[in-house]
């Protein structure tokens, strides 16, 4: 019957206190069993660790004092071996680890929220718009509500919006670029958006002849006392441009048939 061989003992330590290890584990490992926490994304204990996130980065004191950042879930542990997993080293290799990833991952909340667990600044995160201002242009110059803004935030410029101007029309999510502004309409109410900033909710308008929403009672509102009248419509009621279009299609026949 073949032995089984016992596993060499080590001591380690960590942030000051010492632990006792098996060799052949990492330094992750350890960590992990005695609950002190890295950030990791790219480890799975039922996979051999890669280090491709390089966000586990630990600080390594050496003998002469100085100090090297080393991936904590490829590093074997050995006796004597002394590690940080806070200080200036770590904090550097962690932040650039946590702006590589979010580089090649821009729109992932997981990042941005795990860095922010760690204290790491990644900026804004992307919002989508160019900064184009076709949106401001055309609700300013076309529209006349003037709805939108530039606003500088922290040196950098974002569109925002202007409380109490939005008219819930839609032209700048229609005119935008890159669908950064968003329309949603649910039941019978309308939220304009962008980003994660409401611009405008709006209750909408039916129409009255098939019942249905198709407008914001603000912007009908804004419309009747902006524009021409229609001349073969009554002004009292409000109808969709499809029922609009219908009824006075029709008024347009019966005045063709009386003047035969």
């Amino acid at each position: 019957m073949t032995e089984r061989k016992v596993p060499s003992m080590v001591t380690i330590t960590i942030d000051g206190q010492d632990y006792q290890a098996e060799e052949g584990q990492t330094v992750l490992q350890v960590m992990r069993r005695h609950g002190i926490v890295v950030p990791t994304l790219c480890f799975h204990p039922a996979l051999k660790p890669s280090g491709s996130c390089r966000l586990c980065a630990v600080e390594v004191v050496g003998k002469s004092a100085r100090s090297l950042a080393m991936l904590s879930c490829v590093m074997p542990v050995k006796e004597g071996l002394r590690i940080k997993t806070n200080g200036e080293v770590v904090d550097a290799a962690r932040t650039k680890a946590f702006r590589n990833l979010v580089q090649m991952a821009p729109q992932s909340q997981r990042i941005r929220d795990l860095a922010r667990q760690y204290g790491v600044d990644l900026g804004p995160p992307p919002d989508g718009c160019v900064r184009c201002r076709l949106c401001i242009r055309v609700c300013k110059e076309i529209i006349g509500s003037g709805a939108l803004r530039m606003e500088k935030r922290e040196g950098i410029s974002f569109v925002v919006p202007v409380e109490g101007a939005c008219i819930g029309c839609g032209t700048c999510a229609n005119i935008c670029p890159t669908g950064a502004i968003t329309v949603r309409d649910s039941e019978n109410t309308r939220t304009v958006c962008i980003r994660d900033e409401v611009i405008g909710i709006h209750a909408m308008e039916r129409c009255q002849a098939c019942g249905r929403p198709f407008a914001t009672r603000k912007f009908v509102e804004y419309a009747e006392q902006h524009a021409q009248p229609h001349p073969e419509l009554k002004e009292h009621h409000r109808y969709c441009p499809t029922c609009a279009k219908m009824l006075a299609d029709r008024v347009k026949l019966a005045l063709r048939q009386k003047q035969r």
